[in-house]
């Protein structure tokens, strides 16, 4: 069986206009070109009330690093109150979104995830071996860049948020 540690867990919040449609688009892209992940929505609710609505979305990405390796990143978004709004720019009214979001990011190094260490005794015994002695700096090295790729994407996701509520 694979060995799953949690290592990045954070989330940011903002609250005001923003395109979400735009948004959405930014982060996946984001994660999947800088980071080479393979994300799939698996959650999207929509709930409507009155003229505004609540949106749930999860997104699970991985991304095999080695043939023991493995990162996976889990990001939910929660928005709240999202309705649509005209704001004006330069002689023009522009349509756009204004509401509360939250994302929340998380990310776990997987060890051994075809699980080839776990067949005898004997290969799991050899594998504690291997992570304790051969290959700890790796396990370090692969820790920290699970960190500053979901530290990056909150910061890139906050950056853009800003930039657009100034407009």
């Amino acid at each position: 069986m694979a060995e799953k540690d949690q290592i990045f867990s954070s989330k940011i919040k903002y609250d005001g206009i923003v395109s979400f449609r735009d948004f959405y688009r930014f982060c996946y892209e984001w994660l999947t070109e800088e980071t080479q992940l393979d994300v799939a929505e698996t959650k999207y609710i929509e709930k409507l009330k009155g003229d505004s609505k609540d949106i749930d979305i999860e997104w699970k990405g991985e991304r095999k690093v080695t043939d023991y390796f493995k990162f996976e990143v889990k990001v939910t978004f929660k928005v709240l109150g999202l309705k649509q709004v005209e704001i004006p720019q330069k002689e023009m009214k522009i349509k756009t979104d204004k509401g509360s979001v939250e994302i929340k990011a998380s990310g776990t190094l997987v060890r051994d995830y075809d699980g080839k260490f776990e067949t005898t005794s004997s290969k799991k015994f050899m594998r504690s071996i291997y992570e304790k002695w051969v290959i700890p700096s790796r396990i370090e090295q692969f820790e920290e860049k699970i960190i500053s790729d979901c530290d990056e994407f909150l910061s890139q996701a906050k950056a853009y948020l800003d930039l657009e509520g100034k407009r």
